[in-house]
């Protein structure tokens, strides 16, 4: 178990030291507007933030999904249990 630990702190130090010292891309003398930079550097946004809020509103309806089956789940148990301890 030490060594395990031992192990994965050196691993994340070396990462961590890997990731301080890499060198960033060489910086651009001068400012470039958006629309003088060839089509590969370009990144349409839109797609990306209809595709992000999307996901996100997936997400959280299949969320409240859940929570509404579970909570049917319990209502219907204690239903269950009030009548067989009625008898």
């Amino acid at each position: 178990m030490l060594i395990r630990r031992v192990l994965v702190g050196l691993c994340s130090m070396l990462l961590f030291a890997a990731s301080a010292l890499a060198q960033p891309p060489a910086a651009q003398s001068e400012f470039r507007p958006v629309n003088e930079l060839p089509p590969v550097d370009q990144i349409p946004a839109a797609p990306l933030l209809v595709a992000a809020y999307a996901f996100v509103w997936l997400a959280l309806m299949f969320y409240l999904w859940t929570i509404w089956r579970r909570l049917n789940k319990v209502e219907a148990d204690m239903r269950a249990l009030g009548r067989r301890s009625s008898r």
